[in-house]
């Protein structure tokens, strides 16, 4: 792993992957990453804000 490429670390001095390391790794781990590419536990923008995707 490179650092900035595919991971940083935030503010609060955690870990963050991107979402290159997450197309790199190649499967959604389901934990709700902020940069995941399958959008897993983001927000629709459907007017629903409460409901959450659950694709991939």
């Amino acid at each position: 792993m490179t650092q900035d490429a595919d991971y940083y670390f935030n503010e609060e001095g955690l870990m963050v992957f991107t979402e290159a390391y997450h197309r790199k790794r190649g499967y959604c781990c389901k934990n709700g990453c902020k940069h995941c590419p399958w959008k897993y536990g983001k927000k629709k923008n459907d007017n629903n804000d409460s409901e959450l995707t659950k694709e991939n």
